[in-house]
This record gives C-alpha cells, sequence and structure tokens, in this order.
C-alpha cells in the first residue's frame, strides 16, 4: 500500500532521499522521480511536490482510467515517468488544465488540483490532494529577458508567489548579496526602497532604478536595522547564514525574510533543519532552486 509519494526535482533525488530517511520514512519504490512510501505523508523541504492521498486503481483500459479519475474529481495534473502515450491518451479524456504560465506579481492558482501517473498500463496511482498548487510543483512565469541583469530574479518571483506576501510600495527592503541586482530588481520593480548590499557593485541599469541605493559593505558585517523585507541569495555556507538570519530575528529587526540556502559539496541537512525549526519558518525547494534551498519567515 502506498501512503504517500515525494517527487524529486530532477538530479535531486538523493537529496529528498536523504532527507526522509532523516525523517523516518521509508521509500519502498522509485517511479522516476517520484518516491513512493508506505508511510503518512510528511513535510519535506526537496520535495517539488508532495501526493498526501494516493490510491492504486486498476485501470484495464484508457476510457477506464480517465473514468476512475474523473470519479474521484474534475482537475488533474499528470507525471509521465513512462508510458507516454497510454498516458497522454488518458490525459486527452480529462478536462484540460490551464497551467499557463503565471504574469508576476500573481497569487497561485486557487482551483483544487490532484495528481496521477501510470504505474503500469493497467494500474493508475492517483492521488486527490497534493502539496503544490503547480502541476508537478513547477511554478512557471512569464520571463522578463529585458530588465534583470541575471536568471536569479526567478528564485525571488517564486519565494514571494509561494509565500504569497509581496513587498508593498514604499516598504524597505535590504538585499544582502545584491550585486549584480536580480533581486534588487524584483524588489524596485514592485515599488519597495531597496537598499543593495555587496561590495561588489550592481548592474548600472539596476542601480539607476527608482528608489535603489547601494551599500558597497560586507552582508556580514552589518547590525541589524529596522526593514520590512531582508532579502538574501548571498553564496554563504548555511551554518554563517543560519547565525546571520537569526541576529536580524532576535533583534526584531526584520518584519520577513526571504534568503537562499546554497550548499557547497553535500547537502547540510543539519543546516537545513536548523532553518525549518525557526518558529514561524518554513523552508522549500522551489522549481528555481539548484542545490540549495529557500528560507521564508514572517512576522505577524
Amino acid at each position: 500500500m502506498i501512503g504517500s509519494a515525494y517527487l524529486a526535482a530532477e538530479g535531486f533525488e538523493d537529496s529528498l532521499a536523504d532527507e526522509l530517511g532523516r525523517r523516518g520514512v521509508t521509500i519502498a519504490a522509485w517511479h522516476g522521480r517520484l518516491a513512493l512510501s508506505p508511510d503518512a505523508p510528511v513535510h519535506a523541504a526537496w520535495a517539488l511536490d508532495i501526493w498526501t492521498d494516493p490510491r492504486e486503481i486498476e485501470a484495464p483500459s484508457v476510457k477506464a482510467a480517465a473514468d476512475a479519475l474523473r470519479a474521484l474529481q474534475r482537475n488533474w495534473g499528470a507525471y509521465a515517468a513512462g508510458l507516454h502515450r497510454r498516458m497522454g491518451l488518458i490525459q486527452e479524456r480529462l478536462p484540460p488544465v490551464k497551467a499557463r504560465p503565471l504574469v508576476f506579481p500573481s497569487l497561485p492558482p486557487a482551483s483544487h488540483l490532484g495528481a496521477w501517473t501510470l504505474l503500469a498500463p493497467d494500474r493508475l496511482l492517483a492521488s486527490p490532494t497534493k502539496s503544490s498548487p503547480f502541476v508537478n510543483g513547477e511554478c512557471l512565469f512569464i520571463e522578463d529577458h529585458i530588465g534583470p541583469p541575471s536568471r536569479a530574479y526567478l528564485k525571488l518571483w517564486e519565494a514571494l508567489t509561494r509565500f504569497g506576501r509581496y513587498p508593498k510600495p514604499g516598504e524597505t527592503c535590504f538585499d544582502l548579496g545584491a550585486s549584480p541586482g536580480g533581486w534588487t530588481y524584483v524588489l524596485a520593480s514592485l515599488g519597495a526602497n531597496v537598499t543593495a548590499v555587496d561590495k561588489a557593485p550592481l548592474d548600472p541599469g539596476v542601480a539607476a532604478m527608482p528608489g535603489v541605493s547601494e551599500r558597497l559593505d560586507s552582508a556580514f558585517a552589518m547590525a541589524p536595522e529596522p526593514v520590512d523585507w531582508l532579502c538574501s541569495d548571498i553564496i554563504a555556507y548555511p551554518d554563517r547564514l543560519l547565525a546571520l538570519v537569526r541576529k536580524w530575528i532576535d533583534a526584531r529587526a526584520a518584519r520577513h525574510i526571504v534568503c537562499t540556502i546554497k550548499f557547497q559539496g553535500p547537502t547540510d541537512h543539519d543546516a537545513a533543519e536548523a532553518f525549518a525549526a525557526i518558529p514561524g519558518g518554513q523552508v522549500i525547494h522551489l522549481f528555481h532552486n539548484k542545490h540549495e534551498l529557500t528560507f521564508l519567515w514572517g512576522a505577524c
């Protein structure tokens, strides 16, 4: 019996397996990037999506498979690890799911969405509920190929979308490790007043944006200052970043925090768990993350 399923991002199956093992979750089998477990679902930071109510269903024909899914609910997203042709035929019989790229800023889709896959030609796995509102956890956007100086902006777009909160016009932001300015670009585009902190300068186009100022300094040398948003995509060892975040939270200086936890070499699960243990915080692996996690925290 399958009690839960966890979809890893491509290339990060080992990180997910290690995390689940530390949580005492058994992986009975892998179906592509989908880890199948007999255990009840738990939060897993390295999972793009968690199938929280998986059910194995006999599906002797394409019609029978589609009918079984429609009998459970209307909207389904497919994860295909194989049997692509048969899955495509089943999907054609289901109501279309319009997984259009988002225009930033916007909220995640609100419509209920399940997930399904074929384990064998005559057997499907379907979960009417799952953790992500996106098909296979893939948060896609209509990209901005003109303004941002790097593709790092997509991480902040996704983080804020998943957070469900955005800097408002006039709010203050610190962008730590800002150069060349992908995150500063996002924050300033929302109308926030941004102080970009880095020993290296910003891209000139970003530096010229309204509300942007530069502080050529080390983020780790700063004393906490009152700010609405503390954001960081800085390259640093997780323990050092953890100490910085705790310092700002303990000082009650930041109202919201968004930062990237970057791993150099093996995944530091101890550090990730320490971030996750901070009251009011959450740690997630974004679709646009690489070997890194994102920490979100917001004071009431």
